[in-house]
């Protein structure tokens, strides 16, 4: 077996203003959407730089998360201070203000209007493994 593509896929209460919240906050491309015949988005596929991510009209299987599930998506960016800036100008909420952190990064924590969390991170420093793991726990003693 070979890995061909993995890419996540967010349930939405609203496909299309999903898909617009993510062109305007991330500069995503809108690459494909598909709709069932009552117009519901069974599938719409965006990207922004190399990565990609779908969104789907929440339905009957596949449920609107409530609050927000277990899933953070980790979004790496050049300037994560523009593009939290972004998300909130565009109805994103902030969970964790963008800051400089010990393990070489600078980033923040997001919600965007449909339930879904983003880490908006820049690296900041080159560290090996060592560094980062003691940095983070001279940071964070009680975890």
């Amino acid at each position: 077996m070979t890995v061909q593509q993995l890419y996540p896929r967010l349930v939405v209460s609203d496909a299309d203003a999903a898909v617009s919240f993510y062109i305007a906050a991330f500069g995503a491309e809108l690459v494909e959407r598909y709709t069932d015949g009552s117009g519901t988005v069974v599938h719409a596929l965006l990207r922004a730089g190399p990565e990609v991510w779908a969104v789907k009209d929440a339905d009957g299987i596949d449920p609107a998360p409530t609050g927000h599930g277990p899933v953070i998506m980790a979004l790496y960016v050049d300037d994560p201070d523009a593009v939290a800036a972004a998300m909130v100008d565009h109805g994103g909420r902030v969970i964790f203000e963008v800051d400089d952190h010990p393990y070489g990064e600078r980033g923040g924590r997001l919600a965007d209007p449909f339930g879904h969390i983003w880490m908006i991170a820049a690296r900041t420093e080159a560290l090996n493994p060592d560094e980062i793991q003691s940095r983070t726990t001279a940071a964070y003693p009680g975890g």
